[in-house]
């Protein structure tokens, strides 16, 4: 018998209408409505990435019976109206998702971007981080969102690790508890929003992706409980009501908390009892609600068959499940589940009974039956104005990082480095979370309009030239590393755009070369003999600017790079 939910206690602390209404609206629910309550749908503007599914959205409500909604692209306009149109259909309202790793940018396009993880540990102000929760609040509810999916609580430890390389609000324990303290702190200050963290038992301590095979943790129990179970701990006692387990396998742990596991019998979190009825829900005395990471993951889908893992996952303690295949099929999946006893009623009865306690903490039914469940377009203005603006230029101004300058490159200036060479280096093309084209563009502009004469280079060619030619026409090489890529490598470095490219840094002895990350943080390890680099952790104008300013002299750097940055490499501090 798994860990019953107790919604007097924290994190929902309901009173006693709301558990009525909880307890009322259970023992209403047909069957199918109850295995409908389990599974979050991933809508998509423009077509349904995963499953091909041609219904409507209100033929999803009424057939499915979708316990939540997550989405992916859209304008503020279309989200906004998306949200109602679910919620005007639902019996039961829904909890609706987004991930707002950093600001209203990860709710919707044109959502304004404070600060990541990594940029927020960088500042060393819990202020960065407190203002990138507080906006996602903001931006996320003014759609109808009432979950963040969002922070990141995973510790980085391998510097090689580039999954959680900027989501991750430190390399340690403590630092990660601060500011993500303080972000959740940020979102729970003037909105009520469903805090979500992730990703149990903790990513960072190897550099693969479950995106695309089985994630492993492979501390020792007492490592584990000294660092990620700290955090975990920390939260939970603070009244975290979500906490999303990975497809990441705790195997040392897993084996103490189960002596008889066998090396072949380790599975993922999502789909380990051990790790969530015993660790999570019993040791860590957490009463809320446990949801799966996306199960087109292959950290899940390598585990076994889907047919077994879609009713497996609620099985093992979690209490809902993160997007549906075919709808049809993991419908009839989860459903013959329970009708086999995989699933048994106490346990389906119990994770319908913390959805809906989350509903309830949220009072979304009485905000239903009183007609202020959807939001408006007054609500959307919000969304990019000028004081989340204000707020995005100094969370740049604060944690721009120099990570070195050992050939006293800086300050340049339009009158001692007017021409520059601009070299740059993007990651995936097209994809999840590929960089925008504009950027480039942008940055050229910038440099422009401070009477700069920039030349973007054509890394296509290996064809590098008269290097005396060179010094006479470059005043400066400017280097910017925008790699951006999601899921389809297990981590992203520094890639030439062709076999001894002549935008590899054979220049850094002829002329002042610089260095610029707008993203990732150790491209070090692939540019060593860079004398001059720093970490600016976005492409946004505000930190455009920001960055010049402090090229230029005009502005401090105050950020402050973590030891990983040097991935461990004497060469790169040099």
């Amino acid at each position: 018998m798994g860990t019953l939910v107790d919604l007097r206690k924290k994190p929902y602390n309901l009173d006693k209408d709301q558990i009525e209404w909880v307890e009322s609206t259970l023992a209403d629910l047909t069957d199918e409505e109850k295995i409908g309550q389990l599974f979050v749908n991933l809508f998509f503007f423009g077509g349904d990435a995963f499953s091909g599914n041609t219904l409507s959205n209100q033929e999803i409500i009424e057939k499915y019976h979708i316990g939540g909604a997550r989405y992916m692209n859209g304008s503020p306009e279309q989200v906004q109206g998306l949200i109602n149109e679910l919620q005007g259909h639902s019996k039961v309202p829904l909890l609706v998702a987004a991930n707002c790793d950093s600001g209203g940018d990860g709710a919707v396009k044109g959502g304004t971007y404070i600060s990541s993880g990594a940029q927020s540990e960088a500042s060393r102000d819990t202020r960065v981080p407190y203002l990138a929760g507080l906006v996602s609040a903001r931006e996320a509810t003014a759609l109808g969102v009432n979950v963040n999916f969002d922070p990141c609580v995973d510790i980085l430890e391998n510097w090689r690790n580039t999954i959680v390389n900027t989501r991750a609000y430190g390399t340690n324990a403590e630092d990660v508890i601060r500011y993500t303290s303080a972000y959740l702190d940020g979102l729970t200050s003037e909105r009520e929003v469903i805090q979500c963290i992730k990703h149990f038992p903790g990513d960072g301590t190897e550099e693969r992706d479950q995106h695309l095979v089985l994630g492993v943790n492979e501390l020792s129990p007492e490592a584990w409980e000294d660092s990620f179970g700290r955090v975990y701990r920390h939260h939970i006692e603070r009244g975290v009501e979500m906490i999303m387990a990975g497809h990441i396998a705790l195997p040392y742990y897993q084996q103490q908390l189960n002596p008889s596991l066998k090396d072949e019998d380790i599975l993922p979190a999502t789909l380990a009892p051990e790790l969530i009825e015993g660790l999570l829900k019993t040791n860590l005395d957490f009463n809320g609600l446990v949801i799966t990471d996306a199960s087109h993951m292959l950290g899940m889908t390598a585990a076994m068959r889907r047919e077994d893992y879609v009713p497996g996952a609620i099985a093992a303690g979690c209490d809902m499940f993160l997007f549906f295949n075919d709808m049809d099929e993991d419908f009839q999946f989860m459903l013959n589940g329970y009708r086999k006893g995989i699933i048994t009623e106490e346990r389906l009865n119990d994770a319908v009974r913390r959805i809906l306690g989350l509903k309830a903490k949220l009072n979304l039914h009485i905000k239903q039956a009183e007609g202020t469940l959807l939001k408006t377009a007054e609500d959307l203005k919000v969304i990019g104005c000028e004081e989340h603006l204000a707020w995005q230029k100094e969370a740049a101004d604060k944690s721009i990082t120099l990570l070195k300058d050992t050939q006293d490159n800086l300050p340049i200036s339009p009158e001692t480095h007017r021409r520059i060479r601009l070299y740059y280096l993007e990651g995936e093309k097209g994809g999840i979370m590929s960089a925008s084209d504009e950027v480039v563009e942008n940055l050229k502009s910038a440099l422009e309009r401070r009477g700069y004469e920039v030349t973007i280079n054509d890394g296509t060619t290996r064809i590098k030239g008269s290097t005396l030619s060179y010094r006479k026409e470059v005043d400066l090489a400017l280097t910017v590393a925008n790699v951006v890529g999601y899921g389809a490598q297990n981590n992203y470095r520094i890639q030439w755009k062709t076999a001894m490219s002549n935008e590899v840094p054979w220049y850094v002895h002829e002329v002042p070369t610089i260095l610029v990350s707008l993203n990732y943080t150790t491209h070090l390890h692939d540019a060593t003999m860079v004398k001059t680099a720093i970490n600016a952790y976005h492409h946004n104008s505000n930190t455009i600017e920001a960055l010049l300013d402090k090229l230029e002299g005009k502005a401090d750097f105050h950020g402050v790079p973590n030891e990983l940055v040097w991935t461990k490499k004497w060469q790169a501090k040099l």
